[in-house]
């Protein structure tokens, strides 16, 4: 009786060593696996970041593209003020309608170089919170590394 249950004992005590065991290595694959993954999503929010920063590079380059242009727009439009007041003064009708067919012009070409103004700042902030994302993003990802990296150490080593 005694041999009987000690062999039940004994077989017990095998089978919950193999699962045991068995466990953990799956544990331990689940953690190479998380391991593979997260250092995956790091290179990609990497690669996210450099993009980021191109695109808020090109927005600050057509943005102040745009303020030279509304300078330019401004510039023009003083100057085609003056030339009217110049006409004006001569008496000058065709002239004096020129000039104001050129102010109309130039308002709105001003008008639309201060919305595209408007849309490269949108552009340009909407960039930058992009690219604070994806660091967070970033910074997620080697937290995520460092903690399968532990979680691997722990199961190798037993604890």
């Amino acid at each position: 009786m005694i041999r009987r249950n000690l062999t039940y004992v004994l077989s017990l005590a095998v089978l919950a060593l193999g699962t045991s065991v068995w466990a953990q290595s799956s544990d331990q694959q689940g953690d190479r696996k998380d391991l593979r993954q997260d250092r995956r999503d790091l290179a990609k929010d990497r690669k996210d970041i450099r993009s980021d920063k191109r695109d808020l590079n090109k927005d600050r380059a057509d943005r102040n593209k745009d303020r030279r242009d509304i300078n330019k727009d401004q510039r023009d439009l003083n100057k085609d003020r003056k030339e009217l007041r110049e006409e004006a003064k001569e008496g000058d009708k065709a002239g004096a309608a020129k000039e104001r067919a050129e102010i109309r012009h130039d308002k709105r070409d001003l008008n639309r170089d201060k919305r595209d103004l408007h849309a490269d700042n949108r552009d340009n902030n909407k960039d930058k919170r992009d690219l604070h994302a994806d660091r967070k993003d970033r910074n997620k990802d080697k937290k995520d590394i460092r903690h399968d990296k532990r979680d691997l150490h722990r199961g190798k080593h037993g604890m």
